[in-house]
């Protein structure tokens, strides 16, 4: 099987991304409310303890994802990203997450995980894991990783780089700072 050469492919926690959206929500609920009706200190404390929790949910559980690119391999970690170049990639499974092995060491990506439920299935053998459970998604992840390994490993695409999630620690470091001046304040 053949990929489009200019193909991205994402792939991350469904469940976790509804879960996050509903936190998301109820926590810009929770800053309207505030908005709306407690315009003090005390209130700007709170709403950005509120934003800071939302930035928190938004890092746990709506960013982790893998993409596949051409060229590399994107891990996104709730903090961090890690970018593989395919000649870099010596293998990938899945445990309860996903695991991308280098010559530099092993990469774990919470985007693509395993239900509990599915794994003790599979563990224990008795019926066949249904074709929409975690771990066939897994299994298709770890099958497209080999695929592009296959088809782009040959290419020389430089060294594994890691960043951080600058945005987001910025984001989070600018709310703190807020709260801590309205604490002051108050």
């Amino acid at each position: 099987m053949k990929s489009n050469e200019a193909e991205t492919e994402t792939y991350l926690s469904t469940s976790n991304r509804i879960s996050g959206v509903i936190v998301l929500v109820i926590g810009a609920v929770g800053l309207l409310d505030i908005v709306l009706e407690w315009r003090t200190a005390s209130g700007l404390m709170v709403g950005s303890l509120i934003g800071i929790c939302m930035v928190l949910a938004y890092c746990g559980l709506i960013r982790p994802s893998v993409t596949l690119r051409p060229d590399v391999i994107v891990l996104r970690n709730h903090l961090r990203d890690r970018v593989i170049p395919w000649n870099q990639v010596a293998g990938a499974d899945v445990a309860d997450i996903l695991r991308v092995h280098t010559d530099a060491g092993r990469f774990r990506a919470p985007g693509v995980q395993l239900v509990m439920r599915d794994l003790r299935k599979q563990r224990v053998g008795g019926r066949k894991v249904a074709p929409d459970s975690s771990v066939s998604r897994a299994d298709l992840v770890v099958g497209r990783i080999e695929t592009h390994m296959e088809q782009y490993g040959a290419v020389d695409g430089g060294e594994v780089k890691t960043s951080w999630a600058r945005p987001e620690l910025a984001i989070m470091g600018v709310l703190a700072v807020v709260a801590v001046v309205a604490a002051v304040l108050r």
